[in-house]
């Protein structure tokens, strides 16, 4: 069995759940054989983060490649499933399926729809019956806690919007910003540590607020603004190498080339 996958030019997915059986089989890999929904949990979100960086790469050969290792958990995980008599790949296939029929009724039923808005409300709508979620509690409850803090206080904020818990416009949640910094500070002045964490997450919950009504993806803003504060030490520290200065002992030599770097990277 082994020596006729040597011999295929190409591969297909029902190879690939082949391959991992053989793998997770009596002197398959030993590696394979060890491994649990648990322990592959930190694998599955690696692969995931690795497809984004393909995508922001636009790199269509490591995108398909980082795919192919999302597919592989997906495998996997079903597999051992299958092992413990609770689904197969056939049921996740089968599940999907189902859920995307049903979750698109302008499509596959009568629903009318004229905007990508009416979709997605649809989508929400439909998600709620078929979970049984008839409360807002019960809905922002079906966020994953495992989510980036971030997308996680996102995607709770805008499903409590729609229930009518929200600011009336972009400055008022601004204002709930103001008021928590103000709160931060209060707490860094107290010297009170415990304070200070929590006066800070409300700041960082507001914030997220505030990107919500200016239509910004708070997880890539701050992704965005990172990488900038990484262009800028790169670029100060190489500025400095040229100068043979050592910034790491003067606040003002540091200062002026950080804004040299600042007004370099802007042009």
């Amino acid at each position: 069995m082994v020596e006729n996958f040597r011999l295929k030019d190409r591969y297909t997915v029902d190879d690939l759940r082949e391959i991992v059986t053989i793998l997770r089989a009596p002197g398959g890999c030993p590696w394979d054989r060890e491994q649990t929904h648990e322990t592959l949990k930190k694998d599955l979100i690696e692969e995931c983060y690795e497809v984004i960086e393909a995508i922001n790469k636009g790199d269509p050969a490591m995108l398909r490649e980082e795919l192919g290792d999302v597919l592989l958990q997906v495998v996997f995980h079903a597999d051992l499933a299958r092992d413990e008599n609770a689904f197969g790949f056939d049921d996740v296939c089968d599940e999907i399926c189902k859920k995307l029929i049903v979750r698109h009724p302008h499509v596959f039923g009568d629903v009318k729809v004229s905007s990508t808005e009416e979709v997605l409300d649809n989508w929400d709508e439909i998600k709620k019956k078929t979970k049984n979620q008839k409360t807002l509690a019960e809905t922002i409850e079906s966020v994953p806690r495992e989510l980036p803090a971030l997308m996680r206080t996102q995607k709770i904020q805008k499903k409590a919007s729609k229930s009518g818990y929200d600011f009336p416009d972009t400055l008022s949640a601004l204002a709930k910003v103001e008021e928590e910094l103000a709160e931060v500070r209060a707490a860094l002045a107290e010297k009170d540590a415990e304070a200070a964490s929590k006066e800070l997450g409300d700041l960082l919950f507001s914030v997220v607020n505030v990107c919500r009504f200016a239509d910004a993806d708070a997880e890539e803003a701050l992704t965005g603004s990172t990488d900038t504060f990484v262009r800028r030490v790169l670029k100060t520290e190489e500025l400095a190498n040229a100068e043979g200065v050592d910034i790491t002992g003067s606040i003002a030599e540091f200062d002026r080339l950080w804004e040299e770097a600042k007004r370099i990277l802007s042009n």
